[in-house]
């Protein structure tokens, strides 16, 4: 007899990120917070991204949030992600954010995915065991057991009994259903004014049996600061990392600008040089692929192509740092020092900062740039010329 295999249908995932910053005392919602050098909302979409099974993430925010999130994850985001993502309006409750979400799917997707914005370190076994357990069974949960003793307490704080723990499990997300058994139960709490907290709940209500699978206890939803800080330390341990060192230096002549860091600075002399000669994105582009183990940017971008005669030296660096993503890593932070005599170049540094960070796809403050003098000492003290030091570290990306 000939068994045939049932492919499950086109899988959509919903974020509902209405969640605010009450709780942190800070007025940038929580989701957006910097999480390990990464906004959190960032962290939990790319995870949910990098599964190929996944067709389309749908975010849903408050409309006032609607362009900040944009912004915020089109910064961090390559193209190919960006076009597996939409961002829309979510409601006041969650059942309303998930309901917009649902209307942002196309037609075909089948299976729905609900995950908590603030869940940054969900990791691709949990999601794609719910997957299967959604497929399979219809609608599926993940889950921790519930390994500490349960207490019931009464308003005054007094222990009235101490609750049995066998069968009880710790309810996380992703939960997941057949999309019309995810909207039958909607309609039906439309119906009825039912108002859940987690659509496992609504989908009980409705008669609709869930199953629950095994989640992760790093799987933590950050809720208070100190879950911020558990949630870095988690990220970071056991991740490799890889340090790199770059040096650049240029002549300084007449007839050229002077662009360090991507900024063009009034001066009498400009750096020479194949392309625009910027010593500092040239530093920083070798130390990156000195950390990778790929050369320096004279194999990359060799000086006797015309193709990079003039170029803008930010291009290259944006695009070793592309290569830094796709080979898995990521810049934890870099330490660049210009060994420039004259012009004076302490006003300048924080542009220098936003254009390397921004190439880098980092936040600035990964970035620091110091500048220095000889006490004219040398070529770069005799304003002769001007040379760059930086060095990197690069963590290894947690979604590799």
């Amino acid at each position: 007899m000939t068994t045939h295999t049932v492919h499950p249908p086109p899988a959509g995932v919903i974020i509902p990120a209405g969640g605010s910053g009450s709780r942190f005392g800070h007025a940038t919602p929580k989701q957006f917070l910097d999480l390990a050098g990464t906004p959190v909302l960032v962290r939990t979409c790319r995870a949910f991204l990098e599964v190929a099974a996944i067709r389309l993430v749908v975010v849903a925010v408050p409309a006032a949030h609607r362009e900040a999130a944009l912004a915020l994850l089109s910064l961090h985001l390559d193209a190919d992600a960006l076009a597996r993502l939409r961002v829309t309006v979510g409601g006041a409750t969650r059942q309303d954010s998930v309901r917009a979400g649902l209307r942002e799917l196309p037609a075909d997707i089948g299976l729905v995915l609900v995950h908590d914005a603030a869940r940054p370190l969900i990791d691709r076994a949990t999601i794609e065991r719910c997957l299967e357990a959604t497929h399979r069974f219809g609608a599926a949960i993940a889950a921790v057991p519930v390994t500490d003793t349960l207490k019931q307490v009464d308003p005054d704080g007094r222990i009235l009994r101490t609750v049995d723990r066998s069968g009880l499990w710790q309810a996380q997300t992703p939960q997941g259903a057949r999309r019309n058994l995810l909207e039958r139960a909607s309609a039906e709490a439309d119906r009825t004014g039912l108002v859940c907290t987690d659509e496992a709940a609504l989908l009980e209500a409705a008669g609709i049996p869930v199953q629950v699978v095994e989640g992760s206890e790093r799987n933590l939803k950050i809720t208070r600061p100190g879950d911020l800080q558990v949630a870095a330390a988690l990220l970071e341990e056991a991740l490799p990392m890889r340090i790199g060192h770059g040096f650049d230096a240029h002549r300084l002549v007449t007839g050229r600008k002077l662009i360090l860091g991507g900024v063009t600075i009034e001066y009498e002399l400009g750096l020479d040089g194949h392309s625009d000669a910027d010593v500092v994105a040239h530093a920083l582009t070798d130390a990156l692929l000195g950390a990778l183990g790929l050369g320096d940017i004279g194999r990359h971008f060799p000086d006797s192509d015309p193709a990079y005669k003039g170029i803008d030296s930010l291009l290259l660096l944006t695009r070793v740092a592309q290569l830094t993503d796709e080979r898995g890593w990521r810049l934890g932070n870099a330490d660049l020092t210009i060994v420039c005599q004259r012009p004076r170049l302490a006003p300048h540094l924080a542009a220098m900062q936003t254009n390397l960070a921004r190439a880098c796809r980092v936040e600035p403050g990964a970035i620091n740039i110091k500048a220095t003098t000889t006490e004219k000492m040398g070529y770069t003290g005799r304003g002769e010329g001007i040379s760059a030091h930086a060095v990197v570290l690069l963590k290894e990306s947690a979604w590799k």
